[in-house]
This record gives C-alpha cells, sequence and structure tokens, in this order.
C-alpha cells in the first residue's frame, strides 16, 4: 500500500478512531479533572464527551461519504455500513443519557469508556467481511459488556448475571471459533464472499455442515435464541439498567447485521441440502430455533413476575421473529429485519427509560411497582403504553410494520412451496399470546389504582425527553415507515444480497 492508500484507510477508519479517542478522553477528563465533583456531575460531563463524540462519528460519515474495501474485505465501507454505524451511534447516545441520572456506581469514567470501546466493536463489526475481525471484534464488545453487567458493586445479582454471561460467552466464542477454523481449512480463505464461492465448488461436505452448525451456535449465544439464551433473563435483570438497555439495543443490532451478513452473503447457497449444497444446509436448523425462541420466550413471559425479566423473554421472542427473515433468502428480506431490528432496538431503550425512572422511585421492577403510573407520571405512562404495543405488534406504530414486512418478505420466498408457512403462521400466533403479557403491565398502569400515599414520580427532565423522543419517532416510523424502509432498500440494492 502506497501513502494515499493508508491516508484512504485511515479517512474509512475515522469514525472508529474518533469513538476510541472519546473513549480515551472520557478517562482522562474524568480520571485527571473531576475526581473531587460529585457523581451527578462526573456523569453528565462523562454522557455530553460520550453524545459529542459519537456525534462527530456520524457527522464525519455524513461529511465524508467513503466507499472501498481493503485488504481483502477486512475492511468495507459501504451507505449500507455506515447507516448501520450511524444507528449503533445513536443507541450510544440513548444509552449514555439514560446513565446521567443512574447511581450504581462511582466510576464514572472507566464505564463510560467501556460503552464506547463496545460501540467501536460493534462498528468494526458491521464494517468488516473477514471472519478472523468478525471474531476479534466481536470479542471486544464482548468483554467490555461483561464488565459493564458487573458495574453495579453492591448488588450481588450484578456479579451473578455477570458471571453467567461471562461463562456462557466463552463457551459460545469456542463454538463460534472453532466453527471458523474448519471454514478457514476447508478454503484456504477467511474472506466470507470468496470462502463461500470454494464451499459451494467442494459439494456436499459433512466438515462444512458441523462449520455451520458451530457458527449458528456461537451467533445463536449473541442474539439470545433458544436453546442459547439462558444467560439472557439474568443478565437483563441483575445488569444495571443502561447496560442491560445497551444489550438489548446495540448489541442485538450488531449481532444480526453480522449473522445476516455471514449466512446471507456467505451462504445462502447452502440454505438447504442436496448435490448443490452442504448436506443438511442451515435453513431447517435455523426455523427450529426460530420456531422455539418465539414458543419458549413468550410462553416464559407470561409467568414473570418482574419487568425486566419480561423484557428478556420479550428479546428472546423477537430474536425467533428475526430469525424469520434470514429464512426468505434476498434484499427485500433482509430490509425488512434490519427494519425490524432498529425498530426494536429504539422501542427497547424508550421502555427501560420508563423501567429505570420507576425503579429510582419505587424501588423496584414487579408488575406491582407500575400500580398506578398514570395517576403518579401521566406522559411516562404514556411512553411505555406506546413501547409496549409497538412491541406487540398493533398498528399503527412501528413494531407492527416491522413484524408486518418481516412476515411478508418470508412469504414472498422464492421457494413455490412455501416451505415456511408454518413458520409465519406460529410467528402471528405467538403476537397474540405476546399481547397478553404487555396488556399486564399496561393493566397495572392505567387500571390499577395506586397507593392512596404515593405521591407523584419524580421524573428527571434527561429521562423524560428520551421517552417522550423515543415515543414519538415509533409512532412517526409507524405512520410514515417509509422514511426507514426506502432508505434500507436503497442501499441494500447497491449490495451483493
Amino acid at each position: 500500500m502506497n501513502t494515499s492508500d493508508y491516508l484512504a484507510l485511515l479517512t474509512a477508519l475515522a469514525p472508529e478512531v474518533i469513538v476510541v479517542l472519546t473513549a480515551l478522553l472520557v478517562l482522562a477528563v474524568d480520571l485527571l479533572g473531576s475526581q473531587d465533583t460529585p457523581r451527578s456531575y462526573r456523569m453528565s460531563v462523562a454522557a455530553g464527551l460520550t453524545t459529542v463524540g459519537c456525534g462527530g462519528a456520524a457527522v464525519w460519515m455524513l461529511v465524508n461519504s467513503t466507499v472501498g474495501n481493503w485488504h481483502g474485505g477486512m475492511f468495507v465501507v459501504d451507505p449500507l455500513n455506515e447507516l448501520v454505524k450511524t444507528v449503533l451511534l445513536l443507541l450510544t447516545v440513548l444509552t449514555a443519557v439514560l446513565s446521567v441520572d443512574a447511581k450504581f456506581t462511582r466510576h464514572c469514567g472507566e464505564y463510560f469508556a467501556l460503552l464506547l470501546l463496545a460501540t467501536a466493536g460493534m462498528m468494526v463489526l458491521a464494517s468488516t467481511e473477514d471472519l478472523l475481525l468478525i471474531f476479534v471484534a466481536l470479542e471486544l464488545v464482548s468483554l467490555s459488556l461483561y464488565i459493564m453487567v458487573a458495574f453495579d458493586k453492591a448488588n450481588r445479582a450484578s456479579a451473578e448475571a455477570a458471571l453467567k454471561y461471562f461463562l456462557f460467552g466463552g463457551m459460545s466464542a469456542a463454538f463460534l471459533l472453532f466453527g471458523f477454523s474448519l471454514l478457514y481449512g476447508l478454503t484456504g480463505t477467511t474472506h466470507v464472499p470468496r470462502m463461500a464461492y470454494k464451499i459451494f465448488a467442494l459439494g456436499p461436505d459433512p466438515l462444512a455442515s458441523v462449520a455451520l452448525v458451530m457458527v449458528i451456535i456461537g451467533f445463536g449465544f449473541k442474539v439470545a435464541a433458544v436453546p442459547f439464551h439462558l444467560w439472557s433473563p439474568d443478565a437483563y435483570q441483575g445488569a444495571p439498567l443502561p447496560c442491560a438497555a445497551f444489550i438489548a439495543s446495540g448489541s442485538k443490532v450488531a449481532s444480526f447485521f453480522v449473522f445476516a451478513k455471514v449466512l446471507l452473503l456467505g451462504f445462502s447457497q447452502l440454505g438447504w441440502g442436496g448435490a448443490n449444497a452442504a448436506a443438511g444446509g442451515w435453513m431447517p436448523l435455523l426455523s427450529v430455533v426460530a420456531a422455539a425462541s418465539m414458543v419458549l420466550g413468550n410462553l416464559a413471559a407470561i409467568r414473570q413476575t418482574s419487568v425486566r425479566r419480561l423484557l428478556a423473554y420479550s428479546a428472546i421472542a423477537h430474536a425467533g421473529y428475526m430469525l424469520v427473515g434470514f429464512l426468505a433468502l434476498g434484499g427485500e428480506a433482509f430490509a425488512s429485519v434490519l427494519f425490524y431490528v432498529t425498530t426494536y432496538a429504539i422501542t427497547t431503550v424508550g421502555a427501560f427509560g420508563v423501567l429505570g425512572v420507576v425503579e429510582a422511585e419505587v424501588g423496584g421492577d414487579s408488575l406491582e411497582d407500575f400500580a398506578g403510573l398514570a395517576r403518579r407520571a401521566p406522559v411516562l405512562a404514556v411512553c411505555l403504553m406506546v413501547f409496549l404495543l409497538s412491541l406487540a405488534g398493533i398498528p399503527p406504530l412501528a413494531g407492527f410494520f416491522g413484524k408486518f414486512y418481516l412476515f411478508a418478505a418470508a412469504m414472498t420466498n422464492e421457494a413455490k412451496s412455501l416451505p415456511f408457512l408454518w413458520l409465519i403462521v406460529l410467528g402471528i400466533a405467538m403476537s397474540c399470546v405476546s399481547l397478553y403479557y404487555y396488556l399486564q403491565v399496561l393493566k397495572q398502569a392505567f387500571v390499577v389504582e395506586p397507593d392512596p400515599e404515593a405521591r407523584p414520580l419524580a421524573v428527571p427532565f434527561l429521562a423524560h425527553a428520551v421517552t417522550v423522543v423515543l415515543a414519538v419517532t415509533i409512532v412517526l416510523l409507524g405512520c410514515v415507515p417509509g422514511w426507514l424502509l426506502d432508505a434500507l432498500h436503497q442501499v441494500i440494492g447497491k449490495q451483493r444480497w
């Protein structure tokens, strides 16, 4: 590479570099300049620097629309990747804002530095087509999240959740790395598109089938799909609330995007077994995982009395819905998956924002703690209603159109026999089931009378502003879904999906 090539690569890497430098700046400012100031001030300064850094990275991508491919797919920049990275930066800013009023740690600089490093890892995930860099970026994200889950030192549940998350994460990393090593041994390359051509040329090969199963197991943990979901409820319940919100939103977006990239870009020809594919294929296996996730996630959520655990099992069910989109190969389905996961992430952050206020003011996250919320904080209750009904898929909210586009893409699958019709019917049925447990929360908020001695909740300004903005966004994306979906179709139309 000559000097101009290095300069172009540095320009392409600038958003990630800005985020990493912001992490170092947050650490330096907190450790050197504000140790003797109140915690609220330190959290505000760190959140402000985080917002400025993420905003700077987003502006850089907007102003310098670099497109290129470096080191044979090791780092790729295109409009689709930049759109996904912009969403990740937005979710990071929202998490930072929700963290301002949090009181779970005195180590403000370290917390926000880990948040930014996890974001940088997710951005790299969105910009690579190389298995080696995918694994390294996943580990950067995972290690940061393990520590963030354990940040509430006064809470034993936080330490327990982090340990479970770490143990399951280490096991999934082993499966993923073993699958990647088998793929490399079969093809002699770690570049996903080039590797796919070589596997297709090999024809049926048992090692290729084993490798794909290992890859699905590894990514299944990242997206919390059944039966790789066991860490999720404990992590959602034990982690500090902003960390749980980030795991449920940013981590979900990045994991689903790279999972879709590996399967749809690399192995779309290997979906079904047969003469022209690896024996067995990954579609039947993924359809079973999707069905199990929808059924177990929704049925287990019915029994929950903790809203955190309810949202965790809801996330497992939503992972099943999203996997249905993987089975309908093509750009239309991929756009639907990205629309779904983006609107889901925004909705989940909003729901956790409301939950954070209730936890701080009432002291718990059980269903009874939401009793009379409409009378104690009416704006917050209305926002909660928008978020939960969107998650349930009620029109005209964004969640309805997310499911509609996803199932419509699966119905128009190229396979004329519609082999996944049963999966679509199951998804619609489970969506009806999910409405029950979301309504249980809303019943407490709007129907059950509050304690006569209960006073109106003191809602922090930032939490109020974030939840209102996110609720309005969900309503607008439901009324005009083309804003986001058309942008996704436009950038995906230029890809190789």
